[in-house]
C-alpha cells in the first residue's frame, strides 16, 4: 500500500505535447461574438454597480485582509527566494488561491519539478480556515511561500510584480459554491469580478506582461442540455449567481485579451475532488456524516432523476493545469499597451464518465465500511443543475490532456487522506 506521503501529493505531472501555434484563437473570438452579448454586458455593468454599492461595508467587515503585514527587505528576500526558478526554461508562477484546495496542489506540483512559485490568499471563513492554514504549513515545508492578502489589494499586487517579474500567474482564487450566492452574493462579486479586474489590471500594466491561465469553471454551462458539453455550446443562461460571475470572468479576461494583448487561458473545472478537498463538496460532507452516523441528504431530479456529476480528480485537474502553462504562448503588451494579437483559449477539464451521485455514496460506503443513512429529496431551485459531462477534445488536442483516474480510485485515495487527517486511526484494513 502506498504511504501517505504518496496520498499527500499530486502525482509527477505528465509530459505535454508543446502546441504553441495557437489556431483556435479564431474560433473562440466567433464563438465569442455569437452569444448573447447583450446580456453579458447587462450582468457585468450590474456586477460592477453592485460591487460599487457595497464595498464600503464590505470593506468594514473584511479590512483585516488589507492589514495583512508585507513589505520589507526580509519579506522580499522570502518572495524572491520561493520564486526562483531551479530547472531550464522553468516558469515563475503567482499562485492565487494558493492555500485553496487546487492551488495547493498545483503549487507543489510546480514547485517539485523546479519553477519558482510564489502563492497569495486571503485565508477567508468560507469553510474551516485551520485547513487552509494546514496546507499553508505544507507548502512552507517544500519552500513555497504564501503570502497572506486579499485579491483586491492592489498595491500589495503591485508590490508583488516589483518584486519578482512573473512569467505566468494561475488564478485558482476565488468565492467558490453554488448554494453559497444565495445567502452572501456580494462575496461573490467582490471575489470572482472585482478582484479578477484587479489582477488583470496589475498584468497588463506589468513589463514583462504575465501570460494568465485561470480557473472558470464548468457551472458556465448552466441550463444547457446538450451533452457532453463543448466549449462552443451556449453559456448565456446561468442558473446561479456564482455561474454568472464566472461567465462575466470569461467576458472580462476576453475583453483585457483583446485590448491589452494578456495571454488569457480559461480552465472550466468539472466537480474538482481528491485529498485535502473542501469541506462544503457534497463527498466531502458525505464522508464526515458518514462516519459520524449522521444522515446524508441526496438530491434527485425532475422526475425522480439522479443527478450526475462528471467527478474529476485532483491529479488530473494539475495535469490540466500545467499542460495549460506550458501552452499558454506569451502576452504581447507593454505597460498597458498592446502590440500584436495574444492567445485566448477556454478549455474544458474533466473525466468524461459522470457518475450518478448514490453510486458516489456507494463506493464511500465500501472505503469507510460504513453504510450511509440517506435522505433522498427533490433538488431545490437553489442554482444546482442536474448533469455535467464534459468533452475534453480540444484540451487533449492543445496539451495532451488525458485524465486516468476513476472514481473507486480517486475515493479510496480520498479516503485514506481524510482518516488520517482528522485522526481516525482505529480504522484498519482499508482496502
Amino acid at each position: 500500500m502506498p504511504s501517505l506521503e504518496d496520498e499527500l501529493f499530486p502525482s509527477t505531472p505528465g509530459k505535454f505535447k508543446v502546441d504553441r501555434a495557437h489556431n483556435m484563437n479564431r474560433q473562440f473570438h466567433r464563438c465569442f461574438a455569437s452569444t448573447s452579448t447583450m446580456f453579458l454586458w447587462a450582468l457585468f455593468l450590474i456586477a460592477l454597480t453592485a460591487s460599487y454599492l457595497s464595498f464600503q461595508s464590505f470593506v468594514d467587515s473584511g479590512s483585516r485582509y488589507f492589514s495583512a503585514s508585507w513589505g520589507g527587505i526580509q519579506w522580499e528576500k522570502q518572495v524572491r527566494n520561493s520564486a526562483q526558478i531551479h530547472r531550464s526554461g522553468g516558469m515563475s508562477v503567482l499562485v492565487t488561491g494558493a492555500a485553496g484546495f487546487v492551488g495547493t496542489h498545483v503549487s507543489l506540483a510546480l514547485k517539485k519539478r523546479g519553477d519558482g512559485v510564489v502563492g497569495l490568499d486571503n485565508f477567508n471563513n468560507y469553510y474551516d480556515p485551520s485547513l487552509k492554514k494546514a496546507r499553508k504549513s505544507l507548502l512552507n515545508s517544500h519552500g513555497i511561500l504564501v503570502v497572506e492578502g486579499d485579491l483586491n489589494d492592489a498595491k500589495l499586487l503591485a508590490k508583488l510584480f516589483d518584486v519578482v517579474a512573473f512569467t505566468h500567474v494561475m488564478h485558482l482564487a476565488a468565492q467558490a459554491g453554488v448554494r453559497y450566492a444565495m445567502e452572501n452574493p456580494n462575496s461573490y462579486v467582490h471575489s470572482n469580478i472585482a478582484g479578477l479586474v484587479t489582477l488583470l489590471e496589475i498584468c497588463k500594466s506589468a513589463n514583462p506582461q504575465p501570460a494568465v491561465v485561470w480557473a472558470s469553471s464548468s457551472s458556465v454551462y448552466g441550463l444547457n442540455e446538450k451533452v457532453p458539453f463543448s466549449e462552443f455550446d451556449r453559456t448565456d443562461q446561468p442558473a446561479s449567481l456564482y455561474a454568472a460571475t464566472k461567465k462575466a470572468g470569461e467576458e472580462i479576461t476576453h475583453t483585457y485579451n483583446h485590448i491589452y494583448g494578456l495571454s488569457i487561458t480559461g480552465l472550466r473545472f468539472f466537480t474538482v475532488y481528491g485529498p485535502w478537498g473542501r469541506p462544503d463538496m457534497a463527498y466531502f460532507s458525505f464522508t464526515r456524516n458518514i462516519l459520524q452516523g449522521k444522515p446524508i441528504t441526496i438530491y434527485r431530479g425532475k422526475n425522480r432523476v439522479d443527478l450526475a456529476r462528471d467527478f474529476t480528480y485532483i491529479d488530473d485537474i494539475v495535469k490540466g493545469c500545467l499542460g495549460s502553462l506550458e501552452t499558454s504562448g506569451k502576452s504581447t503588451g507593454s505597460g498597458g499597451k498592446k502590440k500584436g494579437n495574444a492567445p485566448y483559449r477556454i478549455f474544458n477539464l474533466g473525466n468524461t464518465s459522470p457518475v450518478k451521485v448514490p453510486e458516489l455514496v456507494n463506493i464511500l460506503e465500501r472505503h469507510l465500511k460504513v453504510k450511509a443513512k440517506r435522505n433522498i429529496v427533490d433538488m431545490p431551485g437553489n442554482g444546482d443543475v442536474p448533469f455535467t459531462h464534459a468533452n475534453i477534445s480540444l484540451a487533449q488536442r492543445e496539451f495532451g490532456y488525458k485524465p486516468t483516474t476513476d472514481l473507486q480510485t480517486g475515493l479510496k485515495k480520498f479516503v485514506r487522506w481524510y482518516l488520517s487527517y482528522y485522526g481516525y486511526n482505529n480504522r484498519k484494513g482499508l482496502q
